[in-house]
């Protein structure tokens, strides 16, 4: 089998380029399975990763990435053709970003088997925290390019109540839900007596300043560490792209704080060391936009999560058996209090922390990248066999219908044959 993956990918720090670089690494594990990147541009030439076919053919925010695309496309003649997007994968503009989203449904018109990893929707994006001037014309757009996505042979979605919407407001049958997935092959059963009484580590991982805001957290924090001594707070990321200097800012207000500590960027290699040290997890959302990737790695890590109490976390921990203590969003005595809890309970947070760790078992990155490819290949023979179910619907009376259904059998098995199993 021949798949092109269209995600931004590292060393490029575009949108969603982690969970690009992972699936990447399942599928190039696989025997028989040929894989080609199609990634974004680099501003400035690095070196790129060693055992991966990357061609960077497209750049953010340019209204020529569809023709792009296409042109890569048309070269390679793939089999299965892999969008890994949101709605602002292909710019922070609306007319490219609307270009890239309507990129699948072209590419399927071309005739190739489209599929796209769908990591947020536009009708449950809360554009207030996204700062958009036009919110209505905004959702109009979003409405137009939500129905242009679902042009695309399959789609799957990371929540479900995300298939449910799409289902019910766009009548499409062809949308799937399928678990985020942890980033890492095999989850680590946690070391318990790293994350013991002598410091206790509340950690705060992310993309700072639109609808993650560290304001609240750390008014929270003032609460919690009143209460308890011997708690630090790691405030580690750096700022989203909309947002410069945001966490800068923050960290000037609180220069000086003894238990109050700023990482800033974390390269990837260092990510399993900040994670292994941490006592727990925080969310501190004003709103969600999709499933959490950093969630997943809390489960990776075998981490308790405290998050505001957003329809997205609690959908996610329902549908993953995830081990969530959420907080009324908004409300710092409440998320102080959910602190507390997890804190001063060792009994409930090891079973918060075995619960994660059962939670990520069952969905490593290896585990949902073959859901995909059991995907591909129903749909795949599907396809094969429609001929066959076409002509067999013949009239009864009609000459020769015995030999069209047979001929039509015959060739659509010697097709098979050259669609690898797995």
């Amino acid at each position: 089998m021949k798949i092109c993956l269209v995600t931004a990918f590292p060393p490029s720090r575009g949108g969603l380029n982690e969970y690009g670089l992972h699936v990447a690494q399942a599928l190039s594990n696989l025997p028989q399975l040929n894989l080609t990147i199609l990634a974004d541009k680099l501003r400035t030439p690095e070196p790129e990763m060693d055992g991966f076919d990357v061609i960077r053919c497209w750049s953010f925010n340019s209204l020529a990435n569809p023709a792009r695309l296409l042109r890569a496309i048309e070269k390679l003649q793939p089999d299965v053709v892999w969008f890994n997007l949101g709605f602002a994968s292909y710019g922070s503009r609306p007319l490219p970003a609307f270009c890239g989203v309507v990129t699948p449904a072209l590419v399927r018109l071309r005739g190739y088997y489209t599929h796209v990893t769908l990591h947020q929707i536009m009708d449950m994006m809360n554009l207030e925290n996204a700062s958009v001037k036009y919110p209505r014309l905004y959702r109009l757009g979003g409405w137009v390019a939500t129905h242009l996505l679902l042009m695309a042979n399959s789609v799957s979605v990371l929540i479900p109540a995300y298939r449910s919407t799409l289902i019910e407001k766009y009548r499409r049958n062809n949308v799937h839900f399928r678990p985020h997935g942890i980033l890492f092959g095999e989850p680590e059963l946690p070391d318990l007596a790293r994350r013991g009484d002598a410091e206790q580590r509340i950690l705060a991982f992310g993309k700072w300043g639109t609808y993650k805001r560290l304001e609240p957290l750390i008014e929270a924090f003032e609460k919690v560490s009143a209460e308890q001594k011997n708690v630090r707070l790691i405030i580690a990321g750096a700022n989203h792209p909309e947002t410069p200097g945001y966490v800068e800012s923050v960290a000037r207000n609180v220069a000086g704080h003894p238990r109050i500590e700023f990482t800033g960027y974390v390269p990837e290699e260092q990510v399993a060391q900040l994670f292994r040290s941490a006592t727990l997890l925080v969310l501190p959302y004003s709103s969600a936009a999709g499933s959490s990737g950093v969630a997943h790695l809390a489960c990776e890590y075998s981490l308790p999560i405290v998050a505001a109490d957003l329809p997205e976390f609690r959908d996610m921990a329902t549908a993953e058996g995830l081990a969530i203590c959420f907080y009324e969003t908004g409300n710092t005595n409440r998320f102080a209090d959910a602190l507390l809890s997890v804190l001063q309970h060792p009994e409930w947070r090891r079973q918060m922390t075995e619960r994660n760790f059962a939670a990520a078992l069952r969905m490593t990155m290896p585990i949902v990248v073959r859901q995909y490819l059991r995907l591909f290949d129903l749909d795949h023979h599907s396809r094969l066999l429609a001929p066959e179910l076409r002509a067999r619907r013949l009239p009864r009376w009609l000459p020769y219908r015995s030999l069209c259904a047979s001929v039509v059998s015959r060739n659509a098995t010697s097709w098979q044959q050259d669609w690898p199993a797995r």
